[in-house]
């Protein structure tokens, strides 16, 4: 407990790079989601896949990179299939009411849907009640994205 204590606690002072009234999560001025991982990549490779910045579109004013000029296609036809939930932000913070910023590395499909958190730690408190947490991520999201 005293670990995750610890991990929320810096989350907070990370979120200083998470700015709430997005309604997504992108890097600096750039405007680019995930890190510029590909976002179908997450559902067809199973992994974190690097986007080419020469093969990007645009969705809720934010770029996202692509892999594969195929990838972009699928993406542009049916963004909200691929889009990561919560507008990338952390699916955890966003259950506890607080934008946190994300590591890739905890990125999981679950039921057609992609999810981030913000490191390992938090990632494992999420699941443990992963319906749960998503119910209150859903209840908070309108709240925590308008402030």
């Amino acid at each position: 407990m005293k670990t995750l204590l610890k991990a929320m606690a810096a989350a907070l002072i990370l979120a200083a790079t998470a700015h709430a009234g997005e309604k997504v999560n992108v890097s600096g001025a750039s405007g680019i989601a995930l890190n510029g991982y590909d976002p179908v990549a997450f559902f067809t490779e199973k992994k974190a896949v690097h986007g080419n910045p020469s093969i990007s579109a645009k969705h809720e004013g934010a770029t996202y990179l692509f892999a594969s000029e195929a990838d972009k296609k699928a993406f542009v036809a049916h963004p909200e299939k691929y889009v990561p939930q919560f507008g990338g932000y952390c699916a955890y913070g966003v259950a506890v009411g607080a934008v946190f910023p994300v590591d890739i590395e905890t990125w999981q499909v679950r039921d057609g849907k992609l999810y981030l958190n913000l490191n390992p730690e938090i990632l494992k408190e999420f699941n443990k009640d992963f319906a749960g947490n998503i119910a209150k991520a859903g209840e908070n999201w309108p709240k925590v994205i308008a402030e």
